[in-house]
């Protein structure tokens, strides 16, 4: 058959694509598809099954900050700014690890973020955040390497010595988030910050479906975070003040 005529043969088909005619063909492609669902499902499941016990229940802060176990260090993921400001969402993790630090449920907090550009510096506004909220500013330690979650929890064990935190993120990321602190060898635990179930919700925890994905991968192979450096003595200085 000339090229020309194969590459109309092939458009063809790609734009009416035939169903399995037979009763064999139809159980196949069905069965291709639930392979696929639990396939991608997968990531999920061993998040939820390895944090089992080790996530608060989600609710209202004040009953998240009660349900918490007492940690050195208090770490909080970055989530975006707004006009060089903290966004709702990690303005609500903010508010949380503020409370957990006036509860007397931490002695220092992390704050990790973006600083990949002058013009975007998530951990600054992080700590002004804080400290506009009653925590002194010597017990609030910048990290400004945290470009993901895996970055994040890397660097807190490696760079800054973290060995016991509590982790602060919305309900639809602490899993993973504390997952992969777990898979550095840190003693984690979760604190979920609840929020409406809106647009922004959803789409996030859509989101989570590959987010689980790489971090099943992460936590298998622990690669080294985009930017490692030297040690950080900064959460020890916090503590020991």
């Amino acid at each position: 058959m000339p090229r020309p005529q194969l590459f109309e043969r092939a458009r063809a088909l790609l734009r009416r694509p035939r169903l399995p005619r037979t009763r064999r063909g139809r159980r196949r492609a069905v069965q291709g598809l639930v392979l696929l669902c639990v396939l991608a499902l997968l990531p999920a499941t061993w998040l939820r099954m390895t944090t089992r016990s080790a996530v608060t229940e989600a609710g209202a802060v004040a009953e998240a900050v009660a349900g918490a176990p007492s940690a050195p260090v208090a770490m909080v993921f970055g989530a975006g700014l707004w006009d060089g400001e903290p966004s709702p969402y990690l303005a609500h993790r903010l508010d949380t690890a503020a409370e957990l630090y006036a509860h007397g449920k931490v002695r220092a907090v992390l704050v990790t973020g973006d600083n990949s550009r002058d013009s975007y510096d998530e951990p600054d506004a992080m700590r002004r955040y804080l400290t506009g909220r009653g925590v002194p500013s010597r017990h609030v330690v910048a990290d400004y390497a945290g470009f993901d979650t895996w970055d994040s929890c890397a660097r807190a064990k490696r760079v800054f010595g973290v060995g016991k935190a509590l982790l602060v993120s919305q309900d639809f990321h602490i899993r993973r988030a504390t997952a992969l602190c777990g898979a550095v060898g840190i003693e984690a635990h979760g604190v979920p910050v609840s929020e409406p179930r809106d647009l922004t919700w959803y789409a996030s925890s859509v989101r989570e479906l590959p987010g689980a994905a790489k971090a099943l991968y992460e936590a298998t192979l622990t690669p080294d975070p985009h930017f490692l450096g030297p040690d950080e003595h900064g959460v020890r200085r916090a503590l020991a003040k």
